[in-house]
């Protein structure tokens, strides 16, 4: 079954994202696959929030949603107010440029660009960017900019791949396994940034992992299993990466 809309508490900001009865259903070879099975979830400005599940839980299906990649069988998504269902090829487009910055397990540098160049990919097409040097000071890489990717370790691609989805100034950062190709160190370094660019600039960021101590770094921590909503718990307190019990 699926849970009441939760949100961190009476002090919280506005909504982000408001999710009702969300269902997403696909046809296989094998027959149909419940996805999502009715989610009702509200999701806060400036929030930070960690999903948890294994693997077909539902989480990226859900993640996918809220970044305009993928759209639900029924229900609603609605983004400050505004239904994503309703939204034409070109608005869901737009969303995707203006509003949403993505960080995916693997970075997705372009081999032939520097650091710099790679985050201006981003901040081209932005509406109001951050410089790209700012963006990359921001998670530590100021010392980095002229430098390609095949210089770089995996941890600092990763805070490239950051950089550029910040660079944008996105009201959503959606991050898929940002530290899942990454040592637990390295990890936590990533993470440092991640957190340090996403207050900067007050996005909204949720992030999946399957590592349950990350979830101490967040304001609340959502569990799926099987399309729905297993638990929800409320942090009272955040803890930093560096104090994660890897």
């Amino acid at each position: 079954m699926s849970t009441a809309p939760q949100s961190v508490d009476d002090k919280a900001g506005k909504v982000t994202f408001a999710a009702r009865q969300l269902v997403k259903t696909y046809d296989t070879e094998a027959g149909e696959v419940h996805a999502l099975r009715g989610i009702d979830l509200d999701l806060l400005e400036g929030e930070f929030v960690v999903l948890l599940g294994p693997s077909g839980s539902g989480k990226s299906t859900f993640l996918n949603i809220l970044g305009g990649l993928d759209a639900p069988t029924s229900g609603h998504i609605l983004f400050h107010g505004e239904d994503l269902a309703d939204f034409t090829e070109k608005s869901r487009t737009n969303y995707r440029r203006d509003r949403i910055g993505f960080v995916f397990q693997f970075y997705n540098l372009i081999p032939s660009l520097t650091a710099s160049e790679n985050v201006t990919l981003a901040t081209d097409i932005a509406r109001a960017p951050l410089p790209p040097e700012q963006a990359l000071s921001l998670v530590g890489l100021s010392h980095r900019m002229d430098h390609f990717p095949a210089q770089l370790s995996g941890g600092e691609q990763q805070r490239v791949a950051v950089a550029r989805a910040i660079a944008k100034r996105p009201d959503v950062l959606l991050c898929d396994e940002p530290t899942g190709a990454l040592d637990s160190k390295t990890g936590i370094v990533v993470l440092e940034a991640l957190e340090r660019a996403s207050r900067a600039i007050r996005t909204t960021t949720v992030l999946i992992t399957h590592n349950a101590a990350i979830g101490d770094m967040a304001d609340r921590v959502i569990h799926f299993a099987d399309g729905r909503i297993a638990q929800v718990r409320v942090n009272a307190a955040r803890r930093p990466p560096a104090e994660l019990s890897w």
